[in-house]
């Protein structure tokens, strides 16, 4: 999944950036608005996480413009105003979420997860397809009752293709998801990610249209990845 920081602060965008992609993210940062919403126009997020004193103009102006056109992004506000009237402000204009700094990253990664399961429509922290139990948060996968260890890049690619279970994911959309701007990407780096997953899950679990992209069928008994609790 790719995520939008919008940060001017270098330390703690770069600090963000770090927490997310070793949780498994792609990230890019933007240290104003306007390079904000210029990457919103070209490039797919998952998620933006907005700082409101930014150089060029308030973050809430930027989120009730942003909701105003009619994008649902997940939003994620972090700022140090702690005002209840700020944080009132913050939700009603739009933000999914609500954080003040300073936060610990297990507490923003938990949020994060919830707005996403939110905006995805589920209440289940766990994704089920046929024998496959994903767990997006402890980032473990168990075909069967046992543990597949998957690295980042590859979980990262199973949890889209999920996602998406019954829908053909152009390589475009899954590179985007896998990788930020800035991300060195060998042109066969897709292909090696889905080369280790189909060792270590099956080759029918992962399904190629030959020049358009890949997609994981939908389970036999059921028409799309069950939810389920721990």
């Amino acid at each position: 999944m790719r995520i939008l920081i919008v940060e001017d602060d270098a330390g703690i965008a770069s600090g963000l950036a770090a927490t997310l992609k070793g949780a498994g993210y792609a990230v890019d940062i933007c240290d104003n608005l306007a390079r904000a919403g210029a990457a919103l126009r070209t490039e797919s997020f998952d998620m933006a996480l907005l700082d409101l004193g930014l150089p060029d103009g308030d973050g809430i102006d930027w989120l009730r413009s942003l909701r105003q056109e009619g994008r649902m992004l997940p939003v994620l506000i972090m700022t140090a105003r702690d005002a209840l009237t700020d944080r009132v402000t913050g939700l009603d204009e739009g933000a999914d979420d609500y954080l003040v700094k300073p936060f610990a990253p297990e507490e923003l990664l938990a949020r994060m997860r919830v707005a996403l399961r939110r905006s995805e429509g589920r209440a289940s922290p766990l994704l089920v397809h046929g024998d496959l139990v994903v767990n997006p948060a402890a980032h473990t996968v168990h075909r069967n009752g046992t543990l597949v260890p998957l690295r980042a890049k590859e979980f990262a690619l199973l949890l889209a293709l999920l996602r998406a279970s019954g829908k053909v994911l152009t390589r475009q959309r899954l590179e985007e998801a896998l990788y930020g701007f800035d991300d060195a990407l060998e042109s066969n780096a897709l292909e090696v990610h889905i080369h280790h997953l189909r060792r270590k899950l099956g080759s029918e679990l992962l399904q190629t249209v030959r020049g358009v992209g890949y997609f994981v069928p939908r389970p036999a008994d059921d028409a799309t990845p069950r939810e389920t609790t721990p």
